[in-house]
């Protein structure tokens, strides 16, 4: 960046049993939708009680937000009524200029939008799979402008320029300022976690910029909407990773909104 499924009651047997359904038709949707990309990958389970309800009270901004419950492992009936905003940063037109802006720009045309672009759709096909309601959303989407969302995460990926050796890896952040300051840290904690778990990637929770901090659409969504930006990785040193494991990027952001979601323990990585 240069700049929450299986719920039948029907199901009889030993618990053994009913876990190996949910997770087989877990795998078998999202196989149908993301072809291999993520077979491997059976998501956390979701509470559908008061949990969702919560999560859609907040959204629908009945009151003041309420903490997050410990989720109780069960199915997800419910989360199809959550919806979860995707940003695929530098997408759209440039208000500024009416013109496409591709983000950094590697010196052979290799572009930060399509990057994002792609993590992006595989992020929403995986919360799709889920069972959440993602939206997929540009940059400058008239959309954001009082966004109600359980969360918004907007995917960047860093310079191309060849910095240094530790230019590489990824980095997460929140508003400096947040009406919900709690539920965006919280985010951003499982955001963190997750991502470094899928990709392998060194975190930099130190070297987050203002323009991450100060991100325009922090101030755009509803204020009772946690928001967090993400930085994939660095073009330059981490150029094969993005381009030709995209779907380990969409993989950690997924578990990361899981996560959130489902009020999982995280261990944040110390980061450099």
């Amino acid at each position: 960046m240069t700049d929450p499924h299986l719920d039948d009651s029907r199901l009889s047997g030993s618990p053994p049993a009913r876990q190996v359904m949910r997770n087989l038709g877990v795998t078998l949707v999202v196989a149908a939708v993301l072809a291999t990309v993520f077979t491997a990958w059976t998501p956390a389970s979701l509470s559908p009680g008061e949990l969702a309800s919560q999560l859609a009270s907040a959204v629908d901004g009945a009151g003041p937000p309420t903490p997050l419950p410990q989720a109780a492992i069960g199915d997800v009936t419910g989360t199809r009524n959550l919806t979860i905003g995707i940003v695929a940063g530098h997408s759209g037109l440039n208000p500024d200029t009416g013109l496409p802006d591709p983000g950094a720009v590697c010196p052979d045309g290799l572009n930060e939008r399509d990057i994002n672009m792609q993590i992006a759709k595989l992020v929403v096909r995986g919360l799709e799979a889920a069972g959440f309601n993602p939206d997929l959303l540009e940059e400058f989407d008239k959309r954001l402008v009082g966004y109600r969302a359980v969360a918004l995460v907007s995917i960047h990926a860093d310079s191309c320029q060849p910095i240094n050796s530790d230019a590489t890896g990824y980095k997460i952040t929140a508003a400096l300022d947040t009406a919900v300051p709690d539920r965006a840290q919280r985010l951003v904690s499982c955001l963190a976690d997750r991502y470094g778990q899928a990709t392998g990637l060194r975190y930099h929770p130190n070297s987050v910029t203002r323009d991450m901090t100060a991100y325009h659409s922090f101030y755009e969504v509803n204020s009772q909407t946690p928001a967090a930006i993400i930085e994939t990785g660095f073009l330059y040193l981490d150029r094969e990773f993005l381009t030709k494991h995209p779907e380990d990027a969409a993989r950690g952001i997924v578990e990361g909104v899981l996560c959130y979601v489902n009020n999982e323990p995280v261990n944040i990585p110390s980061g450099g």
